[in-house]
């Protein structure tokens, strides 16, 4: 059937139409010139855009050299930024040659991408990087400036070590249940003054009772007598031996943690002081000695000198606290540009996720982040603190429980931290009674709207000898 020209110039535009629309339903390209990098553990591929090589797909070692040559291949296609999955700690040597040519190097969370199946190759895998990297539909993850990347390795091999040390440690104590010396009942920490000076007797091959309790120090509550019953046992060559060999252990790894910290005390005089005068005093006691795991330097004004700013004001935030999250956070608040970016980042605030319009969950998401662990440690040790933020958790853990309260004191923490991060200023405690008192302020209001929809009033009838004023219903 022959059409008219008037059917066919409806027919042509008709197509040119869908044409237009089927173009318009394309993705935008926004970064033409990225690659994909699939990482393993022997070999990594890359893929460039096709365009820009006849074989856009080639492999390469691991080696310092293969990677030195996928530099050179990445310039002369023409790349300028590079997607690549976080696999392990194989990133880290790709990812730092590539940033010091002038790459824009993304790292990307496995579970944003691995969403399609059947893509299980390597080839594949960096093709389908690349295409996504070309769509902008990868974000990366965050990663702080260099310098701060140098202090925070020092800070988590310091943890490693602390852990280590611990274990060896609980080893000591168990075997000194196993000769019955019962040392932890008579003092609260045998990696002390008096615990490390009996140890070192025992192992040396001092068995008097007697002797041994003569070495406690004279700050230790119990006395002589109890700590020489307590040290009454069997002492089995096999323990002792047990014994030697772990407390040898704790003692390099106490050596170890010393020289880490002479290197980190290196690292943050190597940071330009944002302030030159010393911290604000604090009205909170601090030790002549360090305690724990604190090092023997002055952490604290090294971290106002860097951070501009005190955050061990906040109650429940100590110095180990504050070096975690600034290693971790950095020390440009700009990469946060909202305190809700800070949270979500950190993962104490709630997620919601809606479905056909109903909330299915809003539950914080599950998050592996060592501020957060340092924020919410910091929460728990507010139990007994006699503060606004201690009150404040111990009122949301007798209505919601242990975890949740520590979630949301850790949350409240978080904003605090950035408050006074992006404003510069000093926290200040406003009480033990600042929240209860604004529970009650906020309890009264609720009344007072339930009662005037019911028609009532709430009138004061009398007062307490705390001033609360209790009050009764009268009809309108």
């Amino acid at each position: 059937m022959k059409l008219s020209p008037n059917q066919s110039q409806n027919q042509s535009s008709r197509q040119e139409k869908r044409l237009e629309r089927s173009r318009a339903s394309y993705l935008e390209q926004i970064n033409e010139n990225a690659a994909g990098i699939d990482l393993g553990s022997a070999e990594h591929w890359v893929c460039v855009p096709p365009l820009t090589e006849e074989k856009n797909v080639r492999r390469f070692g691991c080696f310092t050299p293969d990677l030195i040559a996928m530099a050179d291949w990445l310039t002369q296609s023409g790349v300028t930024t590079v997607a690549m999955e976080a696999t392990g700690v194989y990133w880290i040597p790709v990812f730092q040659i590539l940033e010091a040519r002038g790459f824009e190097v993304k790292l990307v969370n496995a579970h944003h991408f691995k969403t399609v199946p059947g893509r299980k190759t390597d080839i594949l895998d960096c093709q389908w990087l690349q295409q996504l990297h070309t769509y902008g539909l990868l974000s990366g993850s965050f990663r702080p400036e260099d310098q701060v990347c140098v202090l925070r390795s020092y800070i988590r091999q310091r943890e490693c070590l602390i852990k280590s040390a611990g274990t060896h440690v609980q080893r000591m104590q168990k075997a000194l249940i196993q000769m019955s010396l019962h040392l932890n009942q008579v003092i609260s920490d045998i990696t002390g003054l008096t615990g490390m000076a009996i140890i070192r007797a025992i192992v040396t091959g001092e068995r008097n009772p007697q002797v041994l309790a003569k070495l406690k120090d004279p700050r230790i509550k119990s006395s002589t007598i109890e700590i020489a019953k307590a040290l009454t046992g069997d002492y089995r060559n096999e323990h002792v031996f047990v014994l030697k060999q772990e407390l040898t252990l704790y003692e390099v790894y106490q050596q170890e943690i010393t020289t880490i910290d002479q290197e980190i005390e290196k690292c943050l005089a190597s940071f330009e002081a944002k302030v030159d005068d010393e911290p604000p005093p604090s009205k909170r006691k601090r030790r002549k000695k360090p305690t724990g795991n604190n090092p023997n330097f002055d952490l604290r004004q090294y971290l106002y000198k860097i951070a501009g700013v005190d955050f061990t004001l906040i109650d429940g935030l100590d110095v180990l606290a504050v070096q975690t999250i600034l290693s971790e956070v950095g020390l440009e608040r700009g990469r946060f540009p909202t305190v809700k970016h800070f949270c979500s980042w950190l993962g104490l605030c709630p997620s919601q996720k809606i479905t056909g319009g109903k909330v299915k969950s809003s539950q914080t998401r599950p998050v592996v982040n060592r501020a957060a662990k340092a924020f919410r440690m910091a929460a728990f040790s507010l139990t007994q603190s006699r503060s606004a933020l201690g009150a404040f958790y111990r009122r949301l853990r007798s209505r919601l429980g242990a975890p949740k309260a520590i979630t949301a004191t850790a949350h409240k923490l978080a904003r605090l931290f950035y408050q006074i991060w992006a404003t510069t200023g000093q926290y200040t405690d406003p009480g033990m009674d600042y929240y209860e008192q604004k529970y009650q302020e906020q309890v009264l209001k609720n009344l007072r709207n339930k009662a005037h929809a019911l028609g009532l009033e709430l009138v004061p009838i009398s007062q307490d000898t705390q001033n609360t004023p209790f009050f009764s219903t009268l009809a309108t």
